[in-house]
Parts: structure tokens; sequence; C-alpha cells
């Protein structure tokens, strides 16, 4: 047997798509990924560590002889009453209620009793192309729809739950007579107002 003096070495057979440098290479950009991932995700995590949550418990942090803002009434509020609709006799108190005044001039308005499964409609006169508030209330049980159309457009169609007030922006594109169309499945009282913007 003839001594040996080191390991054998043999030639190596190329293998098809096989590099050692392009495996260093995967390796490589695999390890880079992955502490780059590690690295945002830390970054994350520290930088959300400094959120603060905080909620209104209803104690006041004030000192008692600081003055407290002014707080303002919405114009436009929701009835808590929810309760059946008012008489004809009661229909002003309902109204100053329902649609405050704004000090701005109007130009239309509508309002009234529907019984259950009534639809009343109504017209108004011919208005110039601009922009308009419409306000629309009402008070009942259920909902009231409101539609409101040109000759050959629907401005609003909307079911309007009763107790509560809205008010949509309406652009009239040329000189258009409206249409109030109001319907209820229950009684409800109706209001609406159309004001130039």
């Amino acid at each position: 047997m003839p001594a040996s003096k080191g390991p054998i070495r043999r030639a190596a057979v190329p293998v098809p798509g096989y590099s050692p440098s392009r495996t260093a290479t995967l390796r490589t950009r695999t390890r880079a990924t992955v502490v780059l991932w590690t690295a945002g995700t830390l970054v994350a995590g520290a930088s959300l560590t400094g959120c603060e949550y905080t909620f209104d418990d209803g104690g006041s942090r004030e000192p008692a002889g600081s003055a407290a803002p002014a707080v303002t009434d919405p114009v436009f509020t929701r009835d808590p009453r929810d309760g059946p609709p008012v008489s004809e006799a009661e229909m002003g108190r309902w109204l100053e209620q329902a649609l405050p005044d704004t000090g701005r001039e109007v130009l239309h308005t509508g309002h009234g009793l529907l019984s259950a499964g009534e639809v009343r409609i109504e017209s108004a006169p011919q208005f110039p192309t601009g922009t308009y508030a419409l306000a629309l209330a009402c008070k009942g049980q259920r909902r009231v729809n409101f539609t409101v159309r040109t000759d050959d457009f629907t401005m609003v169609d909307v079911g309007l739950r009763c107790g509560s007030s809205r008010e949509n922006v309406v652009y009239l594109s040329r000189d258009s007579v409206l249409t109030f169309r109001m319907e209820a499945r229950s009684a409800a009282n109706y209001a609406y107002r159309l004001i130039r913007r």
C-alpha cells in the first residue's frame, strides 16, 4: 500500500446553476434582509412606545378659578323626545326648535302634518341659477322621505330620521322650478326651508 501524504484531491465536476460565489451572495442577501427587517421592527416598536392614549373620564384638570371656554349650541339639534307629531296649534313652536332662525333671507318654506302612508307634493316658484341651502326636518316615530326635483333632475332624495334636522347644499345650473315631495309611513310633521347662499 502506498503511503498517503494527505487528502486525495479530486477533480471538481461543475454542476449547472451552482456557483460558490452565487451561494455566498444569496446568503449575504438573506442575512441583510433579516437584519434590515429586524432593525425596522425595532425602530417601529421604539417609536410606538412614545404614543400616549388619553380619554376623558369626566374629571376636570383645570383649576377651579380658570374660565371655561364658551360653548355654543349647534344650529340644528336632535329633538330628544322623538315623540308623536305635534298638532297644527303647536307647529310654530316646533318649527322654531327644528329649524331655528339663521338670520339669512328665507326664499321658500313649507311645513305640515302627514298622516300614515300620505304623500304630499308641493311646488315652489322659479328660482334663478345659484347655490342654495335646503334645510329639512321632521318629527314623528319613524322617517319622512324628502325628494326635491327640478323638471329633469333629482336634487335631494333622503329618508330623514324624525327628531333630527339636515341641511343640504343645492346648486341650480339654470333657472328652475322646484318640486318637493314628502312621504311618511307613520304620522309625522315635516318642514323644509330654502335659503340663498
